[in-house]
């Protein structure tokens, strides 16, 4: 039955037996953190402020929400809207206070003269 959609049924039945319910799930988890371009499951900050994870639930869910499907398709309501509009900037100001946060202890360390200051000619 190799090759067939009842082969691939199988298959699929026979790994989520051996390795768990969320096998799927694991091994895709898996190859998106192994990549090193970004995409949604980088934990880095990416220009947005916002990481991987953080980007695919906001993403996600205005994917579900929209539809390209003519009349059927759905609008996002302003209070929605201002829920994502948010979280955007509640992940630009987490990664700032980060960044101040760097920025402080480094300079703290530079006048107690544990690191020596560089000069780029």
């Amino acid at each position: 039955m190799a090759g067939t959609i009842g082969g691939g049924r199988k298959a699929a039945a026979t790994n989520r037996a051996k390795y768990g319910p969320d096998f799927y799930r694991n091994i895709g988890r898996r190859g998106g953190t192994n990549g090193h371009d970004g995409g949604f499951a980088a934990k880095g900050l990416g220009k947005d402020g916002l990481t991987g994870p953080e980007r695919a639930k906001i993403y996600g869910s205005v994917g579900g929400k929209v539809s390209k499907r003519g009349r059927a398709r759905l609008k996002l309501t302003d209070e929605e809207r201002k829920k994502i509009d948010g979280a955007r900037r509640e992940a630009k100001i987490k990664a700032v206070k980060r960044g101040i946060d760097m920025l402080t202890e480094r300079l703290s360390r530079l006048q107690d003269g544990e690191e020596r200051a560089t000069v780029n000619a």
